[in-house]
């Protein structure tokens, strides 16, 4: 009986060191000032809401955390999209002020490797912002800083809660210096090829339904600033 207590006490702690490991690996951190925060060219900042209620439309494949918003909306169950969200958002300006539209398409990343501190996803934006005119951005997201400083945290939580400030940039690429790749469509915009960076500040975060109280950024570079913001 010693030595099955033994071996059980040893694979507890194994599997304690192993997740405490993987946490709070030190090669693992995050990769500090974002490049457009010391940039001295025109930067385009929209906010977002991130809460699924607070989203013109939210859906995804019914079985996720986040439930679909609102309850009617047509699920991506089929096996292709399966690992894919979609949203539909009112963007806002620096001001708190409407400024357009966003829809965002994520799907799971195949380069998601947790030992290496990447819980990786793909995700493309459409922004349409009247008068000024349309951007596509492309990005790969990394939400693996969030997991550690929120999720996992609320997952200790004897209520299954977190509340705090947490504040990150979620983009880790394609840029060399994890940007997005962001192109103009139309309007003003249209030609533009420059870069771009998401972040994410969370205040509240729920084991059962994810992000709560959470406002998405957007910073979009714009190159040749004097014509596009007349």
């Amino acid at each position: 009986m010693k030595y099955l207590i033994a071996l059980i006490l040893g694979l507890v702690t194994g599997v304690i060191l192993f997740a405490a490991g993987l946490i709070y690996n030190p090669l693992n951190t995050d990769r500090g000032l974002s490049p457009l925060s010391v940039t001295d060219a025109e930067i385009i900042a929209l906010s977002f809401d991130r809460g699924a209620a607070e989203n013109i439309i939210l859906t995804n494949n019914g079985e996720s955390q986040v439930q679909p918003h609102p309850e009617k909306v047509l699920q991506l169950w089929e096996a292709p999209i399966r690992k894919t969200s979609a949203m539909a958002t009112v963007m806002r300006d620096a001001r708190g002020q409407t400024a357009g539209i966003g829809i965002k398409f994520s799907s799971q990343s195949e380069q998601t490797r947790l030992l290496e501190g990447k819980a990786l996803v793909d995700s493309v934006w459409y922004v349409y912002l009247p008068g000024r005119g349309s951007l596509f951005v492309q990005q790969t997201e990394n939400y693996w800083p969030l997991l550690t400083a929120v999720a996992f945290p609320a997952y200790r939580s004897a209520a299954d809660k977190w509340k705090g400030t947490w504040t990150g940039d979620v983009t880790a690429g394609p840029g060399a210096l994890g940007t997005a790749a962001v192109t103009g469509g139309s309007g003003i915009l249209e030609g533009v090829s420059t870069i771009g960076v998401e972040s994410l500040t969370v205040r509240a975060y729920s084991v059962d339904d994810g992000l709560v109280a959470a406002e998405g950024r957007l910073l979009i570079e714009v190159p040749g600033a004097d014509d596009a913001t007349q």
